[in-house]
């Protein structure tokens, strides 16, 4: 069984993508935790409910639209982080700069409470409606979240572990392959019993100038004209439309990097500033390598129109991204490897420089000599300032993330350039649209253009009229006066919700501000009776189903005499008609934790007066800051200010700070490539971060935009001719498309139709939220097994199973209709029924059965059936066993084993096993006994095989 559901990104002109993977036995996979710019944490109520049944999660890509809601999941779906999480390592190392610059650069990305929540905490007469921000995870946080996912290779099969809550897998294998679209980006082959899925969303055939084409036909340099067998006719092929109208570009890389680099030298040579917006972690490796190599070799020329301009990569982690880049060129193109290679040998130069560097310094793929890493917005502002004036301006060109326009450095510089003519904004990637009402800067720029060229096309001529374009900023605010008290009672509540759904019931339900943690933290060990656990149970269930509905906060009910306790200015409750706990005053119990070596010692016991008196006054402040409210007593880390107050003086902390947040890594800002001491000079950006309860503030200013506006498709998605060649090639038995619009969707659907023969292929288009079955159509039968057929059986084991051929006759018996509990019951039913016995004997079902053959047919069936072998050889297993037994073996390529140095073994792609031997004898050593080397090295081989055969 396989059952496939969207969450986001199908028939939708949103890029987010989020799908859930239901094979037979309960077992889920959800593929992508992507997310769009409009941050909406109703695009996630799905997701959320299907946390609690999910088996394991794959990410495919380092991109927003599959990866931005990781981290808002891990903070806030409680078991969200025990389901394990496969991905290859350049989306680990990626993804976690990706958002830790995301939630660095917008506090939108945090996303606020919504206004359902916060009806039962709204006591007040003022609205119930707000924009309280939910706790945003810190670096530190995001680096804990990613350090949990398990790192795979690429063709390397993985019998994955599901989470606590799942069923057995049964064998499911996961099996990770090269997209062509993003570094370390994935097209997982999922295999579980007879069902093969090819999960391929935003992959790339074609080669460019870091990334390798994808897997489909071998990947990078395999140029074969069939695809790989691991990625051939699976069962279910899961595909993105996107681009599916789009025609290839004439003149394929080339021309498209040539497109680019002339609207750049146009620029440029007028002292314009061109801002190329992309993502911080994925495709701006693409564009920061073909930028730095264009100057290079400008710079090399003698006619060269880059050599004055200059060159600038904006992005808040962008020196963690490229230090992932330079230690992962493995995951790159082979001429990035044979570059890098060339530098560390010394034999040639980078591009053949000939302007005085070192050969072998800073001449690297990701070494740059004139691409200027700017992670501060001083830096970003100064630049922007700097030679703006005078009577020969300076071009520059500016990389800055992101794509959408709507975060990141883009946006302010995007606004700074906006109403001169001479300046140039070239959009690198379709824009999507995550809000009909509210659409992204990127796209309204998009749309800007498109209209121009279609009004070129018609001859029409082009407005200069300057548009105008609202840029919407997102700030901080803290929470005062009932704005703060809504928030604590909400944050109370959710405390409460988050016990009783752990297994406390509500009679645990104690955080209140007067009751000490260890109520919250009591042992597990209960003394209450039955019908106590069995109420704990039932309220529990009671407001989970409430959570599962709503996801709203307990209500009056629900709290029953504990309203006295958790709501302010509630004294009385009617006992009447009570029972149980609710005819009782309520009271905090407090409980004290121990374990084998006694009493637990909390350190805030043992606060010193003035440690306590500072303490006191912290609690409220700290309240929503991740709940650490209890960290006197503990060491601060290195970036965290000391109190300053009663006891502390007005004197300065003796020990430094950091004011920007320090991750796993260490981040030193070093200029990469050429001395610019104006830029490194400017301090860090002010940390102005509400540390407490705070709100969104949404500001708006509109701009006339003058600034020229121009398009390069540097996506790296395939287009209409990869797709139309590839899907023949793969021969799926099912087709789902997902990932793209519904002109994109329903135009490629059509196409397949056509290419494929009819009745060959099923096409699925679902929608977001809706489920279809595409299970492999196969019929299995159930056949019973004579006792005398049993006993003949030869079984042998392979790789932990047991394998037995079967030669029978089969033969329809009758089922029986008794066990032998009921015979007693069966002859009285039968002594009753005696004058319908044949009638009954007609009606009794038969099931089939095989049977041992009779002489006459063995011998004629043993004559047809053939050996055959069973298994799976593995040449390291092999090379163990030969040198356990005395043998020299080693591997000599690919595929390849040497034997003693005289017998090669091979495998071939489709699992075909080759031995050649030279023929000469060897007289010594264990070559030279039992018929010599290659008589051992077969009878090793057959060892690990099974070689059965009807008899």
């Amino acid at each position: 069984m396989f059952t496939f559901s969207p969450l986001l990104g199908a028939l939708s002109e949103s890029s987010a993508s989020q799908s859930i993977l239901e094979l037979d036995g309960g077992i889920k996979i959800l593929v992508g935790v992507g997310w769009d710019e409009s941050f909406d944490i109703a695009k996630l109520k799905e997701l959320e409910k299907q946390v609690p049944t999910l088996s394991l999660i794959l990410l495919t890509h380092a991109t927003t639209e599959h990866i931005a809601a990781f981290a808002h999941c891990c903070k806030h779906f409680p078991l969200f982080t025990r389901i394990p999480v496969y991905a290859t390592s350049p989306i680990i190392g990626l993804g976690r700069t990706l958002l830790q610059d995301l939630y660095a650069s917008t506090p939108a990305a945090a996303t606020t409470i919504p206004s359902s929540a916060l009806d039962g905490v709204s006591y007040s007469d003022h609205d119930a409606s707000s924009d309280f921000l939910l706790q945003a995870p810190t670096p530190d946080e995001i680096a804990t979240y990613f350090s949990l996912i398990h790192p795979l290779k690429y063709s390397q099969p993985h019998q994955p572990l599901g989470s606590p809550f799942s069923p057995p897998l049964n064998g499911l294998t996961v099996t990770a392959y090269n997209s062509g679209h993003t570094l370390g980006g994935t097209i997982w082959h999922i295999q579980h019993g007879l069902e093969s899925i090819v999960y391929a969303v935003d992959w790339n055939q074609g080669r460019e100038n870091v990334y390798a084409g994808a897997a489909w036909l071998g990947g990078a340099g395999g140029g074969g004209a069939e695809v790989i067998e691991q990625l051939r006719k699976p069962t279910a092929l899961v595909c993105s439309s996107r681009g599916g109208e789009r025609p290839s570009l004439s003149g394929g890389r080339s021309k498209r990097d040539e497109q680019l680099l002339d609207k750049v030298r146009s620029c440029v040579a007028k002292g314009g500033t061109v801002l190329i917006p992309t993502d911080s972690s994925a495709r701006v490796l693409e564009l920061a390598y073909l930028l730095e190599h264009a100057w290079r070799s400008d710079v090399s020329s003698s006619d060269g129109k880059l050599n004055s301009a200059k060159l600038y990569l904006a992005g808040r982690n962008v020196h963690s991204v490229m230090r992932y880049a330079r230690s992962m060129l493995e995951w790159m193109d082979d001429s990035i490897v044979r570059e890098f290679e060339a530098i560390t040998d010394g034999s040639r130069r980078a591009n053949g420089a000939t302007d005085g560097t070192k050969p072998g310094k800073d001449a690297g793929p990701f070494d740059f000599r004139y691409l200027r890493l700017l992670d501060r917005k001083g830096q970003v502002d100064k630049v922007l300032l700097r030679d703006s004036d005078g009577e020969f301006p300076v071009g520059k060109v500016i990389i800055a993330s992101d794509a959408s326009l709507e975060w990141g450095f883009s946006k302010s510089v995007l606004k700074q350039l906006a109403q001169d003519p001479t300046n140039m904004v070239i959009l690198t990637e379709y824009p999507s649209l995550a809000s009909e009402s509210r659409p992204s800067l990127a796209r309204t720029l998009w749309t800007w253009w498109k209209e121009r060229q279609e009004n070129a096309a018609e001859g029409e001529a082009t407005s200069d009229i300057p548009r105008d374009l609202d840029f919407i900023e997102s700030s901080k605010q803290a929470l005062d006066g009932n704005d703060l008290t809504r928030y604590q009672q909400w944050l109370a509540q959710q405390r409460q919700l988050q016990t009783t759904l752990q297994g406390g019931g509500v009679a645990t339900l104690e955080t209140s501000g007067d009751v000490g943690d260890d109520v919250s933290e009591s042992s597990s060990e209960s003394e209450d009776s039955e019908d106590e656990q069995q109420g704990r149970a039932l309220n529990a269930a009671t407001t989970l189903g409430q959570v599962g509905r709503k996801k709203a906060a307990l209500t009056d009910e629900d709290l029953g005499v504990n309203i006295i306790l958790k709501k302010k200015g509630v004294h009385d409750f009617d006992i009447r008609e009570k029972k149980g706990r609710d005819r009782m005053f309520p009271h905090p119990v407090r409980r004290k934790r121990d374990d084998e070596y006694g009493e637990v010692i909390r350190p805030e016991d043992f606060l010193r007066a003035e440690e306590r008196e500072d303490g006191d006054g912290v609690d409220m402040d700290q309240l929503g800051k991740g709940d650490n409210h209890d960290n006197l007593g503990k060491k601060r880390k290195w970036d965290d200010a000391a109190p300053t107050g009663k006891g502390h003086g007005n004197h300065a902390n003796k020990r430094p700070t950091l004011a920007r947040s320090i991750t796993d890594e260490f981040q030193i800002n070093l200029p990469d490539g050429g001395a610019d001491d104006e830029l490194d000079a400017i301090p860090d950006d002010p940390d102005d971060a509400v540390n407490g309860p705070s709100k969104l503030v949404m500001t708006t200013e509109r701009i006339g935009v003058k600034i020229q506006i121009d398009f390069v498709d540097f996506a790296g998605v395939h287009d209409k001719r990869s797709l139309h060649m590839l899907i023949p090639l793969i021969q799926p038995r099912k087709l789902i498309l997902v990932g793209g619009s519904n002109e994109d969707t329903m135009t490629l659907a059509s196409d397949c139709k056509k290419l494929m023969a009819e009745g060959s292929l099923d096409i699925y288009t679902p929608k977001m939220g809706t489920t279809v079955d595409a299970s492999v159509d196969t019929n299995a039968w159930v056949v019973k097994l004579a006792p005398t057929l049993v006993k003949q059986l030869k079984w042998q084991s392979v790789r932990g199973l047991s394998i037995a051929t079967v030669t029978g006759r089969l033969l329809a018996t009758q089922k029986q209709l008794t066990r032998h509990g009921d015979e007693d019951a069966a002859n009285k039913r039968i002594k009753t029924e005696e004058s319908q016995s044949n009638e009954a004997a007609a009606d009794i079902p038969v099931e089939p059965m095989l049977d041992v053959l009779p002489m006459n047919m063995a011998s004629a069936t043993r004559s047809v059936a053939q050996p055959l072998h069973v298994g799976d050889l593995r040449l390291a297993d092999l090379r163990k066993a030969m040198q356990q037994s005395g043998h020299t073996a080693e591997f000599r390529g690919e595929g390849t084993l040497l034997i003693d140095g005289s017998v090669v073994v091979r495998k071939t792609a489709t699992g075909r096993i080759d031995v050649e031997s030279i023929g000469l004898p060897i007289s010594s050593g264990p070559a030279g006994q039992l018929g010599g080397t290659f008589y051992a090295v077969k009878r090793t081989i057959y060892e690990n095989l099974a070689v059965v055969a009807g008899a």
